[in-house]
């Protein structure tokens, strides 16, 4: 597990004349979980909006496997291995649960019967799911509607997946369920990458971590570290 898979080096972008982040250095390994923590507005959401090629990257490097994608468009992206969750679902509310799914898979070329397995892992992995294919998306509860996502980014068959706000909004027992589905998840080899305001969950989760703040990365460690830090217990734990 000492495959660097995704690394960012010097990362830069913002939004017209703002710049965001500042020179942002982070890595994942092979079959690694890895969580990016901070305060609102430190630039969690736009580093991912950059990795995914929603933002384009104004300096820096966004290399998957050494292949440099700090150019690449998201479909190129999201074709190279690595697929986003967004804050909010971002779901197509009017469409059925399962067209919701295979829209993640609308990049594939392995054939109808690898979609079909990972159908089938997906509905293993969330059975709610299954039960409601049918249902259009937008009438799904908030913590379904997140199963929905995270599903719909495994259909894209990510070597990657990174989810952006695993735990907002929802009750303590669904954010239980999600964290024990990802771990599952990560099991099957799926690197992931959590951003998370909730620490507690990201760092119980997650075997390393990175501190961003004001847009650049503060402190990075071994999550078990972190926890103990006395900086990160005061400013994200109310210790």
């Amino acid at each position: 597990m000492n495959e660097k898979l995704f690394q960012t080096e010097k990362l830069t972008t913002g939004y017209g004349d703002i710049q965001v982040l500042w020179g942002v250095d982070l890595d994942a390994l092979a079959g690694e979980v890895v969580c990016l923590v901070g305060s609102n507005g430190a630039g969690k959401s736009t580093l991912l909006r950059c990795v995914s090629g929603l933002l384009p990257a104004t300096g820096g490097r966004i290399r998957l496997r050494g292949i440099d994608l700090s150019r690449s468009t998201p479909d190129q992206v999201l074709e190279a291995g690595i697929a986003l969750v967004p804050e909010g679902r971002r779901l197509f509310s009017a469409m059925s649960v399962k067209n919701n799914l295979l829209m993640g898979a609308y990049l594939r070329r392995d054939g109808p019967g690898a979609i079909r397995r990972d159908l089938d892992f997906v509905f293993d992995l969330f059975p709610i799911l299954g039960e409601r294919v049918r249902q259009n998306a937008g009438t799904l509860s908030g913590g379904e509607q997140q199963m929905c996502a995270i599903a719909r980014g495994i259909m894209s068959k990510p070597t990657l997946l990174m989810i952006d706000e695993l735990s907002l909004g929802l009750a303590p027992l669904i954010v239980e369920r999600l964290s024990s589905a990802l771990l599952n998840i990560n099991r099957t080899g799926i690197s992931i990458l959590l951003v998370e305001q909730d620490v507690v969950t990201a760092f119980e989760l997650a075997g390393r971590g990175f501190v961003l703040e004001a847009g650049r990365v503060t402190l990075s460690g071994p999550t078990s570290e972190l926890a103990n830090n006395s900086t990160v217990q005061e400013a994200y734990m109310g210790l």
